[in-house]
């Protein structure tokens, strides 16, 4: 009972309330294993890389976990972002809604913004608006839906013939909403469509029979 009275004043110091420290003991908890140092060089961390205090906190008490993250790692995904064109203040913003974006790896991260921005002509303001887009696999959802969207961009059969509709209505939903929103409802075009949508998944799957 002591060591855990410790490490919620570790947090108390930092502003944190008790019951913000046992919000996140619930989520994860391994959040009162770190060290007291641990707990104030991520919080230090954090405000180095653009966040203002409350933002800390409430990145924090959303993900606990970016505490196994270590300064050099919270840096360079900054720099990865702000490498791709976002402005720092951006990159907090899709951090406050996405905390995993701290997470990602470079390649990982520049793999799905590449696609999104040039591949599908959205702008890195959309991907601000939609950070969870970061979270989806590229393979598996993202580029499954983009080659739909593309098809039916091509004969101007979607978003009255003005480009690609709004990135979280292609990639937020689940299939089913997907498949209703977008495939179903252009008649002789569903079976090739759906020959798109499923074209990269079947791939996949025959890949990984094949190495296995």
């Amino acid at each position: 009972e002591k060591r855990i009275d410790d490490k919620v004043e570790a947090f108390k110091r930092l502003g944190f309330a008790a019951e913000d420290v046992m919000g996140m003991f619930n989520k994860w908890p391994y959040t009162l294993k770190f060290s007291d140092k641990k707990i104030a060089q991520t919080f230090e961390t954090l405000k180095k890389c653009g966040f203002v205090e409350e933002e800390v906190m409430l990145v924090m008490k959303k993900r606990p976990e970016l505490m196994r993250a270590s300064e050099e790692k919270m840096r360079n995904c900054v720099e990865t972002f702000l490498g791709l064109g976002f402005s720092e203040g951006e990159f907090v913003a899709m951090v406050k809604c996405f905390p995993n974006c701290v997470g990602l790896s470079e390649e990982n991260v520049k793999n799905k913004v590449e696609f999104l921005v040039k591949e599908m002509d959205w702008l890195l303001k959309d991907v601000v608006s939609f950070p969870p887009v970061l979270g989806y696999s590229l393979a598996k959802r993202i580029v499954p839906r983009c080659n739909v969207i593309k098809a039916l961009v091509s004969k101007g059969l979607i978003n009255g013939g003005k480009g690609v509709p709004p990135m979280a209505s292609v990639l937020a939903s689940s299939d089913k909403v997907f498949v209703d929103r977008f495939v179903m409802k252009h008649g002789k075009l569903v079976p090739k469509l759906m020959a798109i949508f499923n074209g990269d998944r079947a791939s996949l799957t025959k890949e990984r029979t094949q190495q296995q």
